[in-house]
């Protein structure tokens, strides 16, 4: 299992919601470039970047600074937040984006995500957000009634291969993964699963791993920036759970 640290961008900096509520945010000092150059440095393979912006209104507001985040740190980039059409998609990538997200887009328009999948492959990820089980769109501001794994079965029928799972309620909260859910969708479909939400401890990067099936990786973002451990800390600690696995 990957670890795959998080950049949120609000306003060009770097932020972290408190379970989606804007009105909730804790803003950190740290500059998003310099952030991702340290986190490719410390052993990261893919950095997750969110254009909170752009998860709101629909419109990619933070273009510029992921620009020079991927300049910074060349094919290491997935970026979610804004991407509702084939275009959006290929602006994030002519920048050097190596897979985009597409999240409301799956709701709103499953004909785009068939041809977006379709045409990008591995380059196109599905973003699943949701909280009570439930889908939630816009930044996680509209509700639905679809449930994540019908969704999930839906998206790999379109074309999907890989999928970031987010649990709502735990995003931010430091609190620990819902464990049950994310193994739930794990099993749910035949593809790659990335779980993010609720990391705290690096005992959290272990529970997923144990996991049967366990996510490809783990998204983990305010945990890195209020010390609770260092990127190289869970490189190396599922560096151990899998050779204690295969022992």
């Amino acid at each position: 299992m990957l670890i795959i640290p998080a950049i949120d961008l609000l306003g060009g900096k770097t932020v972290r919601l408190m379970q989606g509520d804007y009105d909730r945010q804790i803003s950190y000092a740290a500059d998003p470039v310099e952030t991702a150059q340290e986190f490719a440095e410390a052993g990261a393979d893919w950095i997750h970047v969110v254009d909170l912006d752009g998860a709101r209104t629909g419109s990619q507001a933070n273009l510029n600074v992921i620009e020079r985040i991927a300049n910074a740190v060349p094919g290491r980039l997935e970026v979610g937040g804004g991407v509702r059409s084939l275009d959006a998609a290929r602006r994030l990538l002519d920048v050097g984006v190596g897979r985009v997200i597409f999240g409301t887009a799956l709701v709103r328009d499953p004909e785009l995500a068939s041809v977006a999948f379709g045409e990008l492959g591995e380059r196109a990820v599905a973003g699943i957000d949701a909280r009570d089980g439930r889908v939630a769109t816009a930044g996680w501001t509209e509700a639905s009634e679809l449930l994540a794994v019908d969704l999930m079965q839906l998206m790999v029928q379109a074309g999907a291969r890989r999928f970031i799972v987010t649990d709502i309620a735990k995003d931010g909260e430091l609190t620990g993964p819902n464990l049950p859910f994310m193994q739930e969708l794990a099993a749910a479909v035949p593809a790659h699963v990335i779980a993010s939400g609720g990391v705290g401890k690096l005992e959290d990067l272990d529970a997923l791993s144990a996991l049967n099936p366990s996510p490809e990786a783990v998204i983990v973002g305010r945990a890195l920036y209020e010390g609770r451990f260092t990127v190289a800390d869970a490189i190396a600690r599922l560096a151990g759970s899998l050779i204690s696995a295969s022992s």
